[in-house]
């Protein structure tokens, strides 16, 4: 049987991309080579003849081949030739296995349930494209330290780490991650936990389903808040218990109209999502006097707090437990950036070992080793100096977006008093925020509509949310010109 000749044109270079050249051309072969399209015996094109097509340094092509070698994909034809190797490192199928037949089976009777009852708050994955992204949990890299990551990461990969944190953590978790959550994190909110009272989480959200699971069920009564996140009221209702929402007015959660017979409650006293007010201390008061006679557990997503620029945020309700009846979720993917999915739950002793338990039933542990750099990165002080710049910066982006949405006549109607990362705007009577969002998209504007935040209400929403964490303080003038403009032709 003849030997198959790899034509050089099946080869191609992005020379703006961030992969090397050597990256892609590897990337091309194993591509091959995995999917079948390179059967084992296939005679590339000469190093010399490859770099001549792309352009490119013969030596790039060389080291390219070389390492392909190494790994076990290609084998040395002469010096300057390969082909794919006999055996290589992954049995394929062949090319002509059919596709499975997408609508064969009717799934909505094999599902047990649909799980998109939350209504999406819509981000384009390129949101940094557009020259407005007001969009709230995004992050600017700018203002962060990537240099030092990559040390702290580096060290987390030394001999002795890796052997940590390469083994299985469902029975525990990083202890310089517990450590530091312990004696610096949580006394700056004024609580006091022991390390068995800690669970690192794979960020706030997935904090919050185990302590859902852990505590309703269908028959069971949770209180939340009015507007709230749409993750949470969506993660209450598929628990199978009756869930109330309570709205909110200028001072967060009201505890006088809670109703008889609930089994938990689940508020944002500090930062209310998404409206920033703050529940004061009668009412925080109340709360938790009402949990000691009703009994019934508060659970707090205490979010963003480290945000603050304009006064010190106020102590976490936390702060106030007595009688272990608050469940506390906080995370660093807020204040670092959103991929690293990082929280932690604290709870008492008996609850965590519970929790420990549902968290290795779901996804065993969060990695290790994002666990250990995450210890480095906070434990050296990166972190702390990440967050100085941030409050620095966002202070005097929130002053601009102040500025400007009083210019042009748009109502804040809520805003974190200590500072925060976004402004939640109240639109005329009438105003569709989902259509003014799609028809901002078009200006190059990115905001979020409020209407996620407002499960149960079937009526146009009239309320957006603005966040300035995403976008430069040069361009924030022009975009709320841009969305006041807009506002006004809707």
């Amino acid at each position: 049987m003849a030997r198959i000749s790899v034509p050089e044109t099946m080869f191609f270079v992005e020379r703006a991309s961030r992969t090397s050249l050597q990256a892609q051309i590897r990337e091309t072969v194993v591509s091959a080579v995995l999917s079948g399209r390179l059967p084992s015996g296939a005679q590339l094109p000469s190093t010399r003849k490859l770099a001549t097509y792309l352009t490119i340094s013969r030596l790039t092509v060389t080291l390219a081949y070389q390492e392909l070698a190494t790994q076990g994909y290609l084998e040395a034809a002469d010096r300057s030739s390969y082909r794919v190797a006999d055996k290589p490192p992954f049995n394929v199928l062949g090319t002509d296995v059919a596709l499975p037949d997408a609508d064969a089976v009717d799934w909505s009777s094999k599902l047990r349930s649909t799980f998109r009852v939350a209504k999406q708050m819509r981000k384009p994955l390129d949101w940094r494209r557009y020259p407005y992204p007001f969009l709230y949990g995004q992050m600017d890299p700018s203002l962060f330290d990537l240099t030092a990551w990559r040390d702290c990461a580096r060290r987390a990969l030394a001999r002795e780490d890796f052997e940590l944190m390469a083994g299985d953590f469902a029975a525990s978790d990083d202890v310089q991650l517990v450590n530091y959550i312990c004696s610096r994190t949580l006394p700056g909110r004024g609580i006091r936990a022991n390390p068995d009272e800690i669970l690192v989480t794979v960020g706030a959200q997935n904090a919050l389903w185990i302590v859902i699971q852990l505590l309703l069920q269908r028959g069971s009564h949770a209180v939340c808040e009015n507007p709230c996140h749409p993750d949470m009221s969506a993660s209450l209702r598929l628990s199978g218990a009756k869930v109330t929402v309570l709205d909110v007015d200028e001072g967060g959660l009201p505890p006088a109209d809670l109703p008889e017979q609930i089994d938990a409650v689940f508020v944002t006293p500090s930062h209310h999502s998404p409206t920033g007010a703050t529940m004061p201390m009668d009412r925080r008061v109340a709360l938790l006097e009402a949990a000691s006679a009703r009994d019934f557990v508060i659970v707090e997503d205490d979010y963003e707090f480290e945000m603050s620029f304009l006064a010190p945020p106020s102590p976490a309700l936390k702060a106030f437990d007595r009688n272990g009846r608050v469940f506390y979720i906080g995370s660093f993917s807020k204040s670092l950036f959103p991929g690293l999915r990082l929280g932690y739950l604290v709870a008492p002793a008996p609850v965590i070992r519970e929790a420990r338990a549902l968290r290795a039933l779901m996804l065993r542990h969060p990695p290790g080793h994002l666990q250990r750099t995450a210890a480095y990165f906070l434990a050296l002080g990166h972190y702390d100096a990440v967050l100085h710049r941030m409050r620095e910066e966002y202070h005097l982006r929130h002053r601009v977006m102040a500025d400007a949405l009083n210019a042009n006549g748009l109502k804040i109607a809520g805003s974190a008093a200590f500072g925060g990362t976004s402004f939640w705007i109240e639109g005329p009577d009438g105003l569709d925020a989902d259509k003014l969002m799609a028809e901002l998209r078009d200006d190059g504007v990115l905001i979020e509509s409020g209407s996620p935040f407002f499960p149960t209400e079937a009526e146009s929403c009239r309320f957006f949310r603005m966040g300035y964490s995403s976008i430069g303080r040069d361009r924030i003038a022009e975009g709320v010109k841009i969305t006041a403009m807009r506002m006004g032709q809707s």
